[in-house]
């Protein structure tokens, strides 16, 4: 699926939105836990590697706050300390760089997730509660 748009008043994009908002609910659903859709103006911190098509991909939410959406996403097996590793963007940019993620956006602060090719875990980490 494609999720380029993100207008969520535009016509044409509503139902890749539904969609989304389906894959999100269904994705929850399999885990368990309630749908926490990220709102869509907010930030997010991302590495530089991100996009780039490297794996696995890596993502982490904490509870929103400041302008934030928690997530912090990551590309490699390596999370790095460095202070500048994650750069802030926009979540609407990930809707045109990085479609693979979308559907693990709505998991609620507290779950992580790694994805590769023929690969999927989630799971629940309570110490992401604790900032």
């Amino acid at each position: 699926h494609r999720f380029p748009c993100m207008a969520a008043l535009s016509v044409r994009c509503s139902s890749r939105m539904e969609t989304l908002e389906h894959l999100q609910s269904e994705l929850c659903g399999r885990f368990g836990v309630p749908v926490t859709f990220p709102q869509r103006h907010l930030k997010l911190g991302i590495s530089a590697d991100f996009c780039s098509g490297n794996f696995p991909l890596n993502g982490l939410r904490h509870p929103p706050e400041d302008g934030t959406c928690g997530w912090f996403l990551w590309a490699g097996s390596e999370l790095s300390s460095a202070p500048d590793f994650f750069q802030p963007m926009h979540l609407e940019h990930l809707f045109e760089r990085c479609q693979r993620v979308l559907p693990y956006l709505a998991l609620p602060p507290g779950w992580r997730f790694l994805i590769a090719d023929g690969y999927e875990d989630v799971w629940q980490d309570d110490s992401l509660l604790i900032v």
